[in-house]
């Protein structure tokens, strides 16, 4: 791969996660904390109606909208359609180089603490990521080939990831995951760095990472009523073995339904906030470690 020479830094996809409106702003005020020689760095706000509104989103998700359907469609014209055509057009302008790396910075309810989220296994990615759980162990990394085709935001560009950190209520900062955040995103520029000069450091190479098996929705009756909550023993267990036979939801009337499948699973985004709508009470994943 050629050296990295455009990095864009994105918060607020989702108008209610500020840990990442917050660092763009941030950064946007000490621009010197985040600008490095060898290349370019881009600060964007992504969904700015959101972000003034305190919402997820106005009309849809603005991290659904970035299919080739969508960017290409001009009927689609509710305000994130539009938001997300002009994102494209700021990281992939036309006859201009397109932004080699895009940091989507999120945040979740769910108790995830520093998660790197992979679109698939690029071995740039996967490498920087056995760099990144290396030098902090509460670094985890999630791939999820599904969401490639998903119109997410890191999808624009093949080195395109998320940061996601929780858990953390929407419309709420939380000083210690704001920092620790931060400190992750200097140590990927500095990663970056070295990465350009050819001296990149040497690592344990074997990256255990969690693979995106599926999702799981809430028992609800034919009205689409929810039935059951997450079980006590599943919930802030994010990464934890979930063994076949154990309970994962519990019922209004206290009855606990037992998890059936046929191997152990770890959910991640446990009970996310923002999920209930999509029908999602946790994503399903495999543990696999990979030499990189």
């Amino acid at each position: 791969m050629s050296q990295i020479k455009r990095v864009a830094i994105v918060g607020g996809t989702h108008g209610n996660e500020l840990t990442g409106v917050y660092l763009v702003k941030k950064f946007q005020q000490y621009p010197n904390l985040i600008n490095r020689p060898s290349w370019e760095t881009l600060l964007l706000l992504g969904n700015l109606k959101a972000i003034a509104e305190g919402k997820r989103y106005i009309d849809k998700d603005l991290n659904r909208c970035f299919s080739q359907e969508n960017l290409q469609n001009s009927n689609f014209l509710n305000y994130e359609d539009t938001r997300a055509k002009e994102i494209k057009q700021i990281l992939q302008p036309q006859n201009q180089p397109f932004v080699d790396v895009i940091i989507d910075l999120h945040s979740t309810t769910a108790n995830m603490g520093l998660t790197l989220i992979f679109c698939d296994m690029h071995p740039f990615l996967l490498r920087l990521a056995a760099y990144l759980t290396t030098i902090n162990s509460l670094v985890k990394v999630y791939i999820n080939p599904q969401s490639k085709q998903g119109g997410f935001l890191r999808s624009v560009s093949e080195l395109g990831f998320v940061i996601e950190v929780g858990a953390v209520a929407q419309n709420v900062l939380n000083a210690e995951l704001f920092q620790q955040t931060e400190q992750l995103i200097y140590a990927i520029l500095e990663y970056f760095t070295w990465y350009n000069q050819g001296h990149i450091p040497q690592i344990n190479n074997n990256l255990t990472f969690y693979e995106y098996i599926g999702t799981i929705d809430y028992p609800r009756d034919e009205q689409g009523e929810i039935q059951a909550m997450i079980h006590p023993q599943v919930q802030f267990r994010d990464y934890e073995p979930l063994n076949p036979g154990e309970p994962i939801f519990r019922t209004f009337a206290d009855t606990d339904i037992l998890y059936e499948g046929v191997s152990t699973v770890y959910p991640i985004f446990i009970n996310e906030a923002a999920y209930y709508e999509k029908g999602i009470a946790m994503h399903l994943t495999q543990k696999q470690q990979k030499i990189v």
